[in-house]
C-alpha cells in the first residue's frame, strides 16, 4: 500500500525589507512520504525568500518535470524556477533553458559542499543560474519548527532571514555560491 502525503497548513507572514514585500500567505504544503521535515521547511523558506503573488509550489519530489517552486507570467512563460536540494546537472541545465531565472537552494553541510565542488565547473556557463547554500545548523533548527498547523513569521533584512513561530526563532544567513549574471 502506498503512503500518502502529509498535509501541513501554515499561515506565513513575510516581512521582506530587502525587497519591500509585506504579505501573509495561507500555505498548504504536501510533504511527500520520502521528504524530511528539513527539506519541507527549506521549501517554505525558499518561498518566503522569493515570495510573490504568482509564486506557486510545484509537484516537487513526485515530478521530474516540475520544480519545487515556480513563477510563471500571464503567457505561461516560466520566470523563476526554484529547486531545493542537490539536483543533477542535467536537470539544472534543462531548467536554465526553460526559465528566465533559476535558483537552487542547497543544504546539508558537507554533502552540499561536495555536490558543489563536483558540479561547479559544469554549471558555470548558464548566466541565469543562482546557487544558494543554507547553513546546516539553521535548516536543522527550522525542521524542529515543523508542525501540521503553524503560524510563522519570516523577517528578511540585509540578506538574513529570521523564521519564528512565536516561541522559537531561527536565524538563516544564506550564502550565495554562484550568482546569475546581470542581463
Amino acid at each position: 500500500m502506498a503512503l500518502n502525503a502529509t498535509i501541513f497548513k501554515i499561515d506565513l507572514t513575510i516581512t521582506d525589507m530587502d525587497r519591500g514585500y509585506y504579505a501573509t500567505h495561507a500555505v498548504v504544503l504536501a510533504r511527500h512520504p520520502s521528504e524530511t521535515d528539513e527539506r519541507m521547511m527549506v521549501r517554505l523558506l525558499a518561498f518566503a525568500l522569493n515570495a510573490d503573488a504568482a509564486l506557486t509550489f510545484g509537484k516537487g519530489l513526485s515530478s521530474d518535470d516540475e520544480p519545487d517552486l515556480w513563477q510563471k507570467d500571464l503567457t505561461g512563460s516560466i520566470q523563476l524556477w526554484i529547486d531545493v536540494g542537490l539536483p543533477d546537472e542535467k536537470s539544472v541545465r534543462r531548467a536554465c533553458g526553460r526559465a528566465a531565472q533559476v535558483r537552487i537552494y542547497t543544504y546539508g553541510g558537507f554533502i552540499a559542499e561536495r555536490w558543489w565542488q563536483q558540479v561547479q565547473a559544469n554549471l558555470a556557463r548558464p548566466d541565469n543560474l543562482t546557487v544558494i547554500d543554507l547553513p546546516q545548523a539553521a535548516t536543522r533548527s527550522m525542521a524542529a519548527l515543523a508542525q501540521r498547523t503553524l503560524q510563522l513569521q519570516c523577517t528578511i533584512q540585509d540578506g538574513t532571514a529570521w523564521l519564528t513561530d512565536g516561541d522559537d526563532t531561527v536565524e538563516i544567513t544564506p550564502v550565495v555560491r554562484h550568482a546569475a549574471r546581470k542581463r
